[in-house]
């Protein structure tokens, strides 16, 4: 399979290489902060990566990176994003997303409803890790919410689109490099988050990474159905 993978984080290596190794397609990375975009459609489908940035803010990238999504979704191609991915598309399809008033960072509990392709075979209460200040208050006009916690939606679907606001991807390294970098917090909240990037927690949270394949074989389904004679 053939995707696209739209990178708008700041450690552009890092996020690249924490998506090759969860991702068993042939990727083609774009760095859209950098101003790289696909020229065109041609792709199986395409993942949005999580970003310092805010999908309100006005960026000349985050406008071209949501004219290129629009048109994507509009093709029928299949989407997965991830954190600012899953805001940035819901945000595309009309949903809204505004700051938080507090910052949730660390491995948290979500629970889902057990009745959502992205996350067959995953079970209903999820170990997961985030990191955001925004999210996501109104999933766009029509989208099924299939994950949620405390601090509200995790997952949406909506037809070839599918959103998550946690990190799938992490590693307990990117974890611990992440949490280090948040200047916001206080010394207590980013020692207790640390304290929680453990082998147990993490060992936990790889149930989610079975997403990632789910996606590719809905990929792949939507795929046979194009190329299967009617």
């Amino acid at each position: 399979m053939h995707l696209a993978l739209l990178n708008a984080a700041q450690r552009a290596t890092d996020t690249r290489e924490n998506f090759r190794r969860e991702l068993d397609a042939d990727l083609d990375v774009f760095h859209c902060p950098s101003g790289e975009l696909p020229a065109d459609f041609r792709f199986d489908g395409f993942v949005v990566t999580g970003s310092w940035a805010s999908v309100y803010w006005d960026r000349e990238w985050i406008g071209q990176l949501k004219t290129w999504v629009g048109g994507a979704i509009e093709a029928g191609l299949p989407a997965l994003g991830v954190c600012y991915g899953h805001q940035l598309l819901a945000d595309v399809m009309g949903g809204r997303v505004k700051g938080m008033e507090e910052y949730e960072i660390g491995y948290r509990t979500v629970e889902q409803d057990g009745d959502n392709r992205l996350l067959d075979g995953i079970g209903d209460r999820m170990t997961v890790f985030t990191s955001h200040t925004d999210h996501v208050v109104e999933a766009p006009p029509g989208a099924t919410v299939f994950a949620k916690n405390d601090y509200g939606i995790h997952g949406f679907r909506m037809g070839r689109v599918f959103a998550v606001q946690f990190h799938p991807e992490y590693d307990m390294e990117t974890a611990r490099e992440v949490t280090s970098d948040k200047d916001q917090l206080s010394d207590q909240r980013i020692e207790r988050v640390m304290a929680g990037i453990d082998a147990e927690n993490y060992d936990a949270a790889c149930e989610v990474k079975q997403l990632f394949d789910n996606f590719l074989a809905f990929v792949e389904d939507v795929q046979r159905a194009r190329t299967e004679p009617t």
